[in-house]
């Protein structure tokens, strides 16, 4: 579907290449917040990669799924952000996005809220590269291939990066109840 749009882009129908936006733009968001950590930067980066991929379609070559081009694009977006902030780290507060439909079970979509709250508080913590194999390999489900053609990383790097991340988000967890723990017991 996305070699017909390319196609379109390609012929001098502009307007096609909003299909592409509306397709990626949510993946696309997701893998700059991973690695900037901020709204408005991943915002940022996403624009400017989408800009990127719209000049420099034609040297897409199709060797390779055009959502991993994307993706590398993005990727090399943020971290050359990130690079020029000189790794600068800034947190912010964020309260969980509490779901606004009606369900059965309440407490299970609390706990479910409070479960994605956390992970993405801890993805935000962790170390850029960590926080986006977490999100490469986990919630967008790639294997360890397509993750290393994304970033260009080595197969065993990823493995690697990936041990590194599980261990330092379960400690981020870890610490992030226990305070909750303490609070409640105050």
């Amino acid at each position: 579907m996305d070699d017909v749009y390319i196609c379109k882009v390609l012929n001098g129908e502009t307007n096609a290449f909003r299909f592409i936006i509306k397709k990626y733009k949510d993946i696309g968001y997701s893998l700059a917040m991973s690695v900037v950590k901020d709204e408005f930067e991943a915002q940022e980066v996403l624009q400017t990669s989408f800009i990127l991929a719209f000049t420099k379609l034609a040297t897409f070559k199709g060797k390779s799924k055009f959502s991993t081009w994307l993706y590398r694009i993005v990727i090399n977006e943020a971290f050359k952000l990130i690079k020029t902030q000189k790794n600068e780290i800034v947190t912010y507060g964020m309260s969980p996005d509490f779901s606004t439909h009606v369900a059965d079970d309440v407490t299970s979509i609390i706990e479910e809220d409070e479960q994605r709250y956390y992970i993405n508080e801890a993805l935000k913590i962790l170390a850029p590269k960590e926080s986006l194999a977490l999100r490469l390999f986990y919630l967008e489900e790639n294997s360890i291939e397509e993750i290393a053609e994304i970033t260009g990383w080595t197969n065993s790097n990823i493995k690697v990066i990936l041990h590194r991340a599980r261990i330092n988000l379960r400690q981020l967890l870890k610490n992030y109840f226990n305070i909750d723990k303490q609070l409640l017991n105050q």
